[in-house]
């Protein structure tokens, strides 16, 4: 789960935070909630996408090893939720080629059909555990490759269909 503060768009900058000790990308497909979803059920859970887009699950890696139930703080950092550039419809979530770029450099490349999960499991199961609302994001997880960034890296999400999300890692401004 990631706050609101956590949000920011295509070209925003990534600010990396004071104390960090491994800051990670993750790119993923982001999926923007149409309706309001409680209990759905798999075979209706697609209904309720109001579109698609590039997503930076950004996560700071050191909290997550020292203890996993940080997980939440270690993603929810101030702009460790870049999304964009595009929000898109009528594309099949299961079947997209996705591809990280670190400084033009490929990190990562799969498509989401490889996804442990399809994106109905995903939403139906979300959808029995708390309620989903328009304007809610849902990120379907990453392929291999993550790795650190740092400091003046750029870092690229690109999805077929759904553009190429790019965002500056830069200090904080104190």
């Amino acid at each position: 789960m990631k706050p609101p503060s956590s949000v920011v768009g295509h070209e925003n900058a990534i600010i990396y935070p004071k104390g960090a000790e491994r800051v990670d990308y993750e790119g993923e497909l982001a999926i923007v909630i149409k309706s309001k979803m409680k209990d759905v059920p798999e075979d209706k859970a697609l209904e309720h996408i109001w579109g698609l887009s590039c997503f930076n699950d950004v996560t700071e890696r050191a909290f997550v090893s020292k203890n996993p139930l940080l997980l939440t703080l270690s993603k929810g950092f101030d702009t460790f939720g870049p999304i964009g550039p595009y929000l898109v419809t009528d594309l099949d979530p299961n079947n997209l080629n996705i591809k990280t770029y670190l400084n033009g450099q490929v990190m990562q490349s799969d498509n989401t059909k490889n996804c442990v999960f399809s994106v109905q499991k995903i939403l139906h199961y979300l959808s029995t555990c708390m309620t989903l609302y328009p304007g809610d994001i849902v990120a379907t997880g990453t392929p291999k490759g993550i790795a650190p960034m740092q400091p003046g890296d750029v870092v690229e999400v690109e999805i077929e269909g759904l553009g190429k999300l790019r965002n500056r890692v830069e200090q904080p401004v104190n």
